[in-house]
């Protein structure tokens, strides 16, 4: 084959399964997916937004396009195979957009809730921590309110600044004003720049952390991870030679593959849960 030739994603013809959306994959992606593939314990740890499902206005209407959904569940489906959602968002917004069986292993807020198998785990601020989440509210909700279009997000851990729908200079304004007085006001507060926009969390926990410590949790001997903003950028830095990064979307990256979106996303999934199907026999 040769360096520059793609490979489809098996049609229905090879293995009995339709193929709605056959997006080509690089011959580089294909190999690593089929290596991959042959690895007995494997964990398939995923973003949400803009990686699974399109990026829209309101988060709460955001849904996984329908082949990434199925392939997702095709995996999760699968022996020594574990599925994790590993989002910016709080748990239950997480829980309510996937939408997944209780099997699906869940990590909210940027590692710092958890649904494992263990229905107890959960997030438990102390006193000073939930002071500081008052305080936080109060300094972000005044920049909220000052600027048309601009709102903010509750996070268990702190908020979200959103300015997706704000102009430009509104959204300038509400940045500048935010990190200015949220670090007048609080001493080592956590904060992440995302797409449009701005977490505060009073506690601190990355995208990389929440991988390696699923990697531990399932005993996972290779992990692959599929995310396209800068959070997630930790968790392809976390990855290990033999596991496998894939990048949704532009933008700078470490992760060693690079897709154009969710629906190639899924075509990456949907090829992975074949190659594995097929090798089955052999974990």
């Amino acid at each position: 084959m040769s360096t520059g030739e793609t490979v489809r994603e098996p049609d229905r013809a090879a293995t009995g399964r339709a193929s709605a959306h056959p997006h080509p994959l690089p011959d580089p992606l294909a190999g690593a997916l089929r290596e991959l593939a042959h690895q007995r314990r494997l964990l398939i740890a995923l973003d949400f937004d803009g990686t699974l499902a399109p990026e829209v206005d309101d988060p709460e209407k955001a849904r996984a396009l329908p082949e990434a959904r199925a392939a997702v569940l095709r995996l999760n489906a699968l022996p020594n195979t574990r599925v994790a959602m590993v989002s910016g968002r709080a748990l239950g917004s997480l829980i309510h957009v996937t939408d997944l069986p209780d099997d699906v292993l869940l990590v909210g807020s940027h590692g710092i809730e958890l649904r494992l198998d263990n229905p107890d785990d959960a997030l438990a601020l102390n006193d000073q921590e939930q002071e500081d989440v008052e305080v936080l509210h109060e300094v972000l909700g005044e920049v909220a309110d000052s600027l048309d279009d601009v709102w903010l997000e509750p996070k268990p851990a702190g908020f979200a600044l959103h300015t997706r729908l704000a102009s430009d200079r509104a959204s300038r304004v509400a940045h500048l004003v935010a990190l200015t007085e949220t670090a007048a006001e609080l001493d080592n507060l956590t904060v992440r720049h995302g797409k449009n926009v701005l977490e505060f969390s009073v506690r601190s926990t990355t995208k990389g952390e929440a991988v390696e410590h699923l990697r531990r949790y399932v005993k996972a001997d290779a992990v692959f991870y599929a995310g396209d903003d800068v959070t997630d950028e930790d968790a392809f830095a976390a990855l290990e030679a033999h596991d496998l990064g894939l990048k949704s979307g532009s933008g700078d990256t470490v992760a060693a593959h690079r897709v154009d979106g969710p629906a190639e996303v899924a075509a990456a999934l949907a090829a992975l849960a074949t190659f594995r199907e097929g090798d089955v026999h052999e974990q």
